[in-house]
């Protein structure tokens, strides 16, 4: 990169100035570990002060700290879509795209992707952090519109490139040996939930807006969706992606899309946290994100009553079965809005993605990716994906998709089409590591199936004995909303018969 003599010698104070920072904080941090050193206070002490002192400080400060981690150099910092950051054993990723709501293009994946690589193999990087710049979005989706433009022009394999390179990127971040922190504080969507849902760790904060609108604009939920929406509790994925249906700050935690929530206000103090870890394990990872999780009160907006009916309506494995459901289900305001919903997206976008849905939780997450590339291309030549994007993106109308209507899709025919048809392209994974279950799924609150197994005595840890209500919740590891996710499926999935607990089949 070229710069003139006044940018170089304005390069060069900034650079002092930063190595003065840097050297100041470095004697205050010596000074303080020296002196802490030499307390009777032992590690657990230590960091309950640690951290309460890091909780007393004022939002202002917090907000002070996140905004000054910028760390590319020269006057080109400002510009670029992708900043990066050391920070003693943390390595941040920053999505610097904040007009743009920090959504992904293909010049950003290209960046991402070989730091990634890099600090894989560095034995210096020992927790990778991905997070936004600022502004209302963590990351609220992909280039689209770019995308579309080149499909309208006929050049379909520069327009799958992006979903190509995407998916490896995505699929990297689920098989890094790495602790991988990914903070969603903003509008999650689309591209932004690949970046993240797949991480073994995901921190949702007050400002979180997470959705898969795809359907909307004729498309599919991909990025993976069609392995973390098929293994939620119930039919939760199924509502979610069918239905574009957004959550917000602790829905998205309870949801089992993030694995921690925290306020945003402490975020700069949990980063500073994370850097302190030396040799960081995963275990060590999630120890110190709960250090700063907060405490939950307020239930999961689809819980209860809510959850019943959307298990009751989206278990079927036909759109026409889960119309037919939804019209016979109580008037509800719940109800009213998912028909609006459902008749608002593009038919032929919710029976693709049901099938979709149906195959990706019995497939592994590089099958997923795989399954999902082949579709795209399907798309790409299609009627709605251009209409939607053009409708909604351009035009910002209402999009006119064909066929117009459920009855007009042939459900053979989308599976003939989508799903037996060969596509001209087939995906590589950058790596071989492949599973079908989250392996780092121990971060987050225990799933229904989770709760079951403990009920039921299959969990093998429990023994084949009738539990209490207060037997399960101890038999949980402590965990910021344990006990309203506990509460909320044994009040859904059991009956009590002597104060003793029955799983309801």
């Amino acid at each position: 990169m070229n710069y003139s003599r006044g940018g170089l010698k304005q390069l060069n104070i900034l650079q002092n100035r930063f190595s003065l920072l840097n050297n100041k904080k470095l004697l205050t941090t010596t000074t303080v570990l020296a002196s802490r050193s030499m307390s009777s206070l032992n590690n657990t002490n230590r960091r309950l002060l640690q951290t309460k002192n890091w909780l007393s400080t004022s939002n202002n400060n917090y907000r002070k700290m996140s905004t000054a981690s910028n760390s590319v150099s020269g006057v080109d910092a400002a510009q670029a879509e992708i900043l990066t950051k050391s920070n003693l054993a943390v390595r941040e990723i920053i999505l610097n795209r904040p007009k743009k709501f920090n959504a992904l293009n293909l010049s950003m994946v290209k960046a991402i992707t070989p730091q990634l690589q890099a600090w894989e193999n560095s034995d210096l990087a020992k927790i990778i952090l991905l997070k936004s710049s600022g502004g209302k979005g963590f990351c609220a989706g992909g280039d689209v519109k770019t995308v579309v433009d080149l499909a309208e022009k006929g050049e379909f394999s520069t327009a799958t490139k992006f979903f190509e390179e995407e998916y490896q990127l995505d699929h990297l971040i689920a098989t890094m040996d790495t602790p991988f922190v990914a903070i969603m504080d903003g509008i999650t969507m689309g591209g932004g939930v690949g970046l993240s849902v797949h991480a073994p760790f995901r921190i949702a904060t007050e400002n979180t807006l997470f959705a898969m609108p795809e359907t909307g604009i004729g498309f599919l939920p991909e990025v993976g969706g069609s392995f973390f929406l098929s293994r939620l509790d119930g039919q939760l994925g199924t509502y979610l992606g069918l239905t574009g249906k957004r959550l917000k700050g602790l829905d998205v935690l309870y949801a089992g899309i993030a694995t921690h929530y925290v306020p945003s206000s402490r975020l700069s103090a949990l980063e500073s946290r994370l850097s302190e870890l030396e040799n960081a394990t995963h275990d060590m990872v999630n120890d110190a994100i709960e250090e700063f999780s907060d405490e939950i009160t307020q239930p999961f907006s689809l819980a209860g009553e809510t959850r019943k009916a959307i298990d009751r309506c989206f278990k079927y494995d036909t759109i026409s079965e889960i119309m037919n459901q939804l019209q016979q289900e109580p008037d509800s305001e719940w109800k009213q809005d998912t028909l609006k919903l459902m008749n608002a997206v593009s038919p032929t976008s919710l029976k693709v993605t049901l099938q979709q849905l149906r195959y990706g939780a019995s497939l592994s997450l590089g099958q997923c990716f795989k399954m999902e590339y082949h579709l795209v291309q399907k798309f790409l030549q299609g009627h709605d994906f251009k209409e939607g994007v053009n409708a909604t993106l351009v035009t910002r109308s209402k999009p006119q998709w064909n066929p117009a209507n459920l009855d007009s899709v042939d459900d053979t025919q989308i599976k003939e089409t989508y799903f037996n048809a060969p596509s001209p392209s087939r995906l590589e994974l950058l790596s071989s590591r492949d599973f079908k279950h989250y392996p780092h799924r121990k971060y987050m609150l225990p799933s229904e199936q989770d709760i079951k197994r403990v009920v039921t005595g299959e969990a093998v840890e429990v023994g084949n004995y009738a539990l209490t209500r207060n037997q399960v919740i101890t038999h949980f590891k402590h965990k910021h909303g344990l006990l309203q996710k506990l509460n909320d499926v044994m009040d859904r999935k059991t009956i009590e018969k002597d104060q003793i607990l029955k799983w309801i089949y």
